[in-house]
């Protein structure tokens, strides 16, 4: 398959935008729901825990952000493609899969520990930016998983 370099190079960016933002996308859930449940009781502990919310949803973004590197990398972005060989690809793909596969669960953790944080905000909203640190934790294995990444894929050369 002469296309198959690309091809591989393609999917790496794609699992790393998927994987990342399905995690994200059920993280935000996952803390939305516990958010809705404590201001239908106190509308105004609104803005404390949609700062909780947003956290898990940062995966997604960094999913994206290794997409758009890889699809500059191999100039996809410019209508002409370089050729990749089928090592190429698969050197691209795996650089891919930290940020993939790493975004996926930090983001479904990190929105356990926001929720968690939701009732903190409940009964002692003073205490919001504890929860916040709590979360902001597991967060530190998503940027890991970003800059290898990153790194894997700059450091490539072709």
């Amino acid at each position: 398959m002469a296309n198959l370099g690309l091809a591989l190079a393609i999917v790496g960016a794609a699992l790393a935008a998927l994987l990342s933002g399905m995690g994200s996308a059920r993280g935000v859930g996952i803390v939305g729901e516990a958010a809705a449940g404590l201001i239908s009781e106190d509308p105004s502990k609104f803005t404390k825990v949609l700062i909780l919310q947003i956290l898990p949803g940062t995966q997604g973004l960094y999913g994206f952000i290794t997409a758009i590197m890889v699809m500059i990398k191999i100039q996809l972005l410019s209508g002409a493609p370089v050729a990749l060989t089928t090592q190429q690809g698969l050197q691209i793909f795996g650089a891919c899969l930290p940020m993939a596969i790493v975004g996926y669960f930090s983001a479904i953790a990190q929105a356990k520990v926001a929720a968690a944080g939701v009732s903190v905000v409940a009964k002692k909203p003073e205490q919001q930016s504890k929860a916040m640190v709590l979360s902001a934790m597991v967060e530190t294995y998503a940027v890991l998983a970003l800059l290898i990444s990153l790194l894997i894929i700059l450091r490539l050369s072709f």
